[in-house]
């Protein structure tokens, strides 16, 4: 039986009134003419106010670059195995190492729980951004690999945090909504990655000159510090008392209070990482040998194919708000690995089809894991369920890669390699369609009640 946890409370503590978060807190519902205008690509934007677009715009521009740093390892792999003489036998047990960086990310995020989600935020941007740009003055493999696991390890707490935040502001109405928008601008930043890899043979220093583009964030944190405020729900608990006091706390907790719904999300998360990671790991790869594509062409590919399919993250936000969670997020996990399958099969330009439908479906998918790990949880410790969730991930992803280094050695093939781990992922939808409750239009503390804060409002009744 799951119970929720018990969290000290502080004696005498009156709690007090604040506005309900998701409310619009005196602040009318406001669409910056940025939204209005420079973002109709993506659809109309979610009903947010002046105080939930700050969040909002904080939260994407951060993934934004965040994403713009993942997608160099993979878009700029051949370059990178080249310039740092990597053979090509190891490659995989390298990108299984950097993704175990995302581990770290689990000492991390804890903190968010016990010191506040902007704090860390902000910490957090500016470790990524270094170990990105120092990446960029790697002598040799080890020393890349080293500057890229802290930088996984920081962008991966960043990334759980920026999620939260969101979550714990925007109305229950629309959650979905703003999750999806919110993947759908961080994809963008692959664009960007994309865009200036079709230069990486005429930019100065290559691939590393790349690497060095992202230590641009580090300008924006004065004005990020300024202008994001802390998440509403973490300062009622934090003036309420019921917060957690160490970052020993959240962690016990999290396993002691829901560990069917902790077993059930990690469990999708892992299969899905595990069949799926090494296909988007090899993909630039995989167009430039099998399909003898150029690196110009694999940017285009990236940039307006997948324009098309991160609009997956929309479509998944806005219907799962309305259908529901469930049965959209088990949809969309059997789709996805079909056409990553046809990808790796095909000879012929179909494959361009078939990524924009595969990435539309994995977007999709990841949408509604997402705005499940921010749901099922309460906010005691609601970042580090999402941080526990992208150790599930990156376990599964690091696993599947060191799979595929041996599938290669048996098959000779990267290629044949990652459609037999497809299966893995096929799996994933099972657990979603068994298992998974309805989180759709419900408030957070509904679904996911925490006895400590319930204790509180007892005693001052």
């Amino acid at each position: 039986m799951e119970t929720p946890v018990n969290m000290e409370t502080e004696a005498g503590t009156i709690e007090p009134v604040l506005d309900a978060p998701g409310s619009p807190s005196g602040d009318e519902q406001h669409t910056p003419l940025l939204a209005l205008y420079g973002l109709r690509l993506f659809g109309k934007p979610p009903p947010f106010t002046r105080r939930q677009w700050r969040v909002f715009g904080i939260a994407a521009t951060a993934g934004f670059f965040d994403n713009y740093d993942r997608a160099l390892l993979s878009l700029a792999l051949k370059q990178i195995q080249q310039g740092l003489g990597i053979a090509e036998a190891r490659l995989g047990a390298m990108l299984s190492s950097i993704r175990l960086g995302y581990l770290l990310s689990l000492m991390v995020t804890p903190f968010a729980d016990v010191f506040g989600r902007r704090r860390l935020l902000l910490y957090t941007i500016v470790g990524y951004t270094i170990f990105t740009g120092l990446s960029a003055l790697a002598p040799s493999q080890a020393y890349f690999v080293t500057c890229q696991i802290f930088a996984r390890a920081l962008a991966g707490a960043e990334g759980t945090v920026a999620l939260v935040i969101l979550t714990e502001e925007v109305a229950a109405g629309v959650r979905g909504w703003a999750v999806g928008y919110l993947g759908a601008l961080i994809a963008v930043g692959y664009g960007l990655a994309a865009g200036v890899f079709a230069f990486v043979n005429v930019i100065p220093f290559g691939w590393r000159g790349l690497f060095a583009i992202a230590l641009v964030p580090l300008v924006l944190i004065v004005p990020l510090r300024r202008a994001l405020p802390e998440s509403q729900r973490f300062e009622r608990e934090k003036l309420a008392g019921v917060r957690p006091t160490n970052v020993l706390q959240p962690l016990a907790a999290l396993f002691r209070s829901y560990p069917g719904r902790l077993s059930m999300l990690t469990s999708v998360q892992f299969l899905a990482q595990m069949g799926g990671n090494s296909a988007g790991a090899f993909l630039p790869k995989y167009l430039q040998e099998a399909h003898h594509w150029r690196p110009g062409q694999v940017s285009s590919l990236f940039i307006f194919a997948g324009a098309l399919g991160i609009l997956g993250n929309i479509v998944a936000g806005r219907m799962s708000d309305r259908v529901g969670r469930r049965t959209l997020g088990g949809a969309f996990l059997f789709l996805a690995p079909v056409f990553a399958m046809l990808v790796f099969t095909t000879g012929s330009n179909w494959v361009i089809l078939f990524w924009i439908l595969q990435l539309f479906f994995d977007t999709a998918s990841g949408t509604i894991l997402s705005a499940y790990s921010a749901e099922l949880f309460p906010t005691a410790y609601r970042s580090t369920a999402g941080s526990a969730l992208t150790v599930a991930g990156t376990t599964g992803g690091a696993l599947g890669l060191f799979f595929e280094g041996i599938l290669y050695g048996v098959t000779g093939s990267h290629w044949i390699a990652i459609r037999y781990l497809t299966v893995f992922w096929m799996l994933s939808p099972i657990i979603v369609f068994t298992f998974f409750p309805e989180t759709a239009g419900r408030e957070l503390e509904e679904i996911s009640p925490d006895e400590a804060v319930a204790a509180s409002s007892a005693v001052i009744l």
